[in-house]
């Protein structure tokens, strides 16, 4: 019988992943180098929440995916692994084909290389 872990409890939060599955952090703060792995990190807990999935099956996905591709320290590293976990269990589930990830990954591309634009022209407007 399967011992009972934080990860596995009906009541576990992504926060409390431990070892390498744990989540990038800085003086106990979360961290994210990019604003896209903010996002990853965010729509697999809310898609949690909203019971699309429970957290156990996260976690396992996650960990068959830094598994499968081994640990690292580095967070891009972690987030791409938290993105492809996310996006199996997606497939998995029935929720998203793959073609319907790619489709929203490229909105979503698209709609940061617009805010990147939108911000660069922002600030040259108060700068000239």
């Amino acid at each position: 019988m399967p011992t009972s872990s934080d990860a596995h409890d009906a009541n576990a939060r992504p926060t409390d992943l431990r070892g390498d599955l744990a989540l990038p952090r800085a003086n106990g703060e979360l961290v994210f180098a990019e604003p896209w792995q903010a996002r990853a990190f965010g729509i697999a807990v809310a898609l949690n929440e909203r019971g699309a999935y429970p957290w156990r099956d996260f976690h396992a996905s996650l960990a068959r995916e830094i598994a499968a591709q081994g640990s690292g320290d580095a967070s891009e590293q972690y987030y791409a692994r938290w993105l492809a976990a996310l996006e199996t269990l997606l497939t998995q589930r029935g929720i998203l084909s793959p073609a319907e990830i790619a489709a929203r990954a490229s909105q979503c591309a698209a709609a940061s290389h617009h805010d990147d634009h939108y911000d660069h022209n922002h600030d040259r407007h108060h700068h000239d």
